[in-house]
């Protein structure tokens, strides 16, 4: 059966249905996000029917905004009159999907394709803190419709529904060679160096699979290594406001390797970077969050040639480090050891799912209805019970 997401309004007029909420950037164009929209005809009453879809960059608490200091910037906006439907509007072929809701909901639903620019980023939240309230920072988009005599018209939060979706990137279909990096350290009364080399098999990791990291170390020194550590750093850098660079290590482990003097040494160890190690680390990126899902860290951001990075709002990265603690002996043995490491580029993403082509079967629609947001409209109902 095909799943379709459903989202009405507090006041039960407007509904919006999406077959999905993870629409794909391919890079050179992204998937149009297409949907249906259901409207009581007495609420309509000869106004016109909007659906606008948001890319907003949110750098800020909502409680910050009561005081009149709004941390919010539109990045996107694009607004699609459906009803009456505008002449100028490109008119394509409906989906299957739409076609089966259109059967479904009746006279009253009305197809809507709405089509995202290449330009944008993909969905990124910071991670708040423990004491963190409101909505968290980060890159969303919304899917909202509500009815008005225009676009600019305020309408109260009770007549329009909005529904999250999110912007991905998956693994590219070709993946470049696995990045190599080496180094060569001489220390004092050897006659020859330490040299480290790492590389890795693959270009491109996936979210929850194992990274092989192979180490190969030819200690020509009269030095002991001690140990050997890797790990795992997520850059964030936020390029549309300012030039902050935030860098969090979202895995690390050491590994009791001893390498002797005059000696070398070769192995494959194997890392895993996963959320659930770093849940508490406040500003991690993370995966656009949908509902109360569980997301993973943020993936990698693919940039196409020529893009204009400020544009692109938070930009991530990874990098793997290898590093060797060098023990230097004497009276005071590993307090004088010295660290002799190299960085590994990483991408870290999603592997590209199997296309699901639509059936011919029945739809399940999953409706959201959140017990925050119940609470959210009785209080509204009964200010406005009390204000009348």
């Amino acid at each position: 059966m095909s799943k379709v997401f459903k989202k009405t309004s507090s006041n039960g007029k407007l509904s919006i249905y999406l077959g999905k909420r993870d629409f794909v950037d391919h890079v050179d164009m992204v998937e149009p996000i297409d949907g249906v929209v259901l409207v009581d005809p007495e609420y309509l009453k000869g106004r016109k029917l909007f659906v606008m879809l948001t890319c907003a960059f949110r750098y800020g608490r909502d409680d910050l905004e009561v005081i009149g200091l709004t941390f919010r910037k539109d990045l996107y906006v694009q607004t699609l009159q459906v009803v009456p439907a505008e002449s100028s509007s490109p008119k394509g072929p409906l989906t299957v999907l739409q076609e089966r809701l259109l059967h479904k909901l009746g006279d009253n639903a009305y197809p809507f394709t709405l089509q995202m620019v290449t330009n944008l980023p993909c969905s990124v939240t910071l991670q708040p803190g423990p004491e963190d309230s409101g909505k968290p920072c980060g890159i969303d988009f919304e899917v909202k419709s509500f009815c008005a005599e225009n676009p600019e018209e305020t309408v109260s939060k009770r007549d329009y529904v909005r529904l999250v979706v999110r912007k991905v990137q998956f693994a590219p279909p070709e993946a470049g060679p696995g990045p190599s990096a080496q180094t060569i350290r001489r220390f004092l009364l050897s006659a020859q160096p330490l040299q480290l080399q790492a590389w890795m098999d693959s270009e491109v990791h996936y979210h929850g699979e194992p990274i092989s990291v192979n180490v190969s170390i030819n200690n020509c020194t009269n030095k002991v290594i001690k140990k050997i550590k890797i790990s795992v750093d997520q850059t964030t850098d936020v390029v549309l406001y300012s030039l902050d660079k935030y860098s969090k290590t979202v895995f690390i482990q050491e590994f009791t390797e001893t390498v002797a003097a005059n000696s070398s040494f070769s192995q494959s160890f194997a890392v895993t970077p996963i959320l659930a190690a770093s849940c508490q680390k406040r500003g991690l990126a993370l995966d656009g969050k949908l509902k109360h899902e569980d997301t993973n860290l943020a993936s990698s951001t693919i940039i196409r040639p020529g893009m204009d990075k400020e544009l692109l709002g938070i930009l991530v990265s990874y990098k793997v480090r290898v590093n060797l603690m060098v023990s230097c002996g004497g009276i005071l043995g590993d307090l004088t050891a010295s660290d002799v490491g190299v960085e590994l580029p990483l991408v870290l993403i999603h592997p590209k799912p199997s296309q699901a082509s639509a059936s011919s079967e029945d739809i399940v629609i999953e409706e959201f209805t959140r017990k925050g947001e119940e609470e959210n409209q009785k209080a509204a109902e009964a200010e406005g019970d009390e204000g009348s």
